[in-house]
């Protein structure tokens, strides 16, 4: 189910007032501001049970042609849809240097901006985009590329490619490709955040405070309390790098979950790395109910491509020539 409507209509105007209060608002506080009529546990706690699709065009960070722009008015959403749909058909991919990847088809990436027109994902800082990267972070980077580009083992390889972490699942959770789509379970003791992308399932315990030194995860270690009608998710000890860019064994991520209404969940994530960005960064969007189930990744059929990509690259240095770039 598609994020629905770019533009600001009557029957979305509550909506798009609940996320703006939301965004300024401290969330011990949120509860006063949402909608009442949301469904709700026995226990009285918001039910946020249920499959919840993020999909939306709007890009992660504030393009820079858009730098001074913080919100499109309705004629320049339209504009910038068609202009980004087109961009990202890949029907019209013509690049005849490479293969490409999946026809049009099989993308599901949305085709809408958010309703409130934004031009980021990212809300702080200011100006939409991520904050600088840290001398360490850029020459563990490098040392990464030349690793990859060796290509001597599986171990060297993107997680994501070895089906370990995957893409728009995280943690943190962005919209992507496709497979935009979470299901979250509730029980006294867990919250368990299960995504469609590379079939990821992270616990998140509910009964304590302290977090496990070890073993480490790849997911990280997930702690939630409330506070009010909001769920706090704290996230910690990661194994190394998630699929999220840049990230590392020693981010921070903290995670909101809200219901603005009976359909719709807000969510939030403000990551902390002093080894990877010079600030912190925060990031907010809604998820919209969706009724359809969530189906197995089952991520390369066992991922039997690997001998061949790790052949390929055998091959390339038996030619003398250089692997990945």
């Amino acid at each position: 189910m598609a994020i629905q409507n770019s533009r600001i209509k009557a029957p979305h105007l509550l909506g798009l007032i609940s996320v703006i209060i939301v965004l300024l608002t401290p969330p011990v506080i949120l509860a006063q501001f949402v909608s009442d009529d949301i469904p709700r546990l026995v226990n009285g706690l918001p039910d946020m049970q249920g499959t919840w699709d993020f999909r939306t065009i709007t890009p992660f960070q504030r393009p820079e042609i858009l730098a001074d722009k913080e919100v499109l008015s309705e004629a320049e959403a339209a504009a910038f849809e068609d202009a980004e749909n087109e961009r990202r058909d890949r029907d019209n991919f013509t690049d005849t240097s490479t293969t490409g990847d999946y026809n049009q088809f099989w993308y599901d990436r949305g085709n809408e901006i958010l309703d409130d027109g934004r031009t980021s994902l990212i809300v702080d800082p200011a100006d939409g985009r991520i904050p600088a990267l840290t001398a360490v972070a850029r020459s563990r980077n490098q040392l990464r590329r030349e690793a990859a580009q060796l290509a001597a083992g599986v171990e060297v390889r993107p997680l994501s490619e070895r089906c370990i972490m995957g893409f728009n699942s995280g943690p943190p959770m962005i919209p992507s490709a496709y497979n935009n789509n979470v299901q979250l379970v509730q029980t006294d003791e867990f919250v368990l955040i299960h995504n469609e992308m590379v079939h990821n399932i992270r616990p998140v315990k509910m009964n304590t405070s302290s977090h496990l030194e070890v073993p480490r995860k790849w997911e990280g270690d997930s702690i939630g309390h409330w506070e009010g009608d909001t769920l706090i998710i704290e996230t910690n000890n990661f194994a190394r790098e998630t699929s999220f860019g840049n990230s590392s064994a020693s981010m921070h991520l903290l995670e909101k979950f809200w219901m603005i209404d009976a359909n719709t969940l807000g969510y939030e994530f403000t990551i902390t790395d002093p080894t990877t960005w010079e600030a912190p960064w925060t990031v907010m969007f809604p998820m919209r109910r969706s009724e359809e189930p969530i189906y197995e990744y089952a991520c390369h059929e066992g991922n039997y491509a690997m001998a061949g990509i790790l052949g390929g690259w055998r091959r390339l240095e038996a030619l003398g020539q250089s692997g990945q770039q």
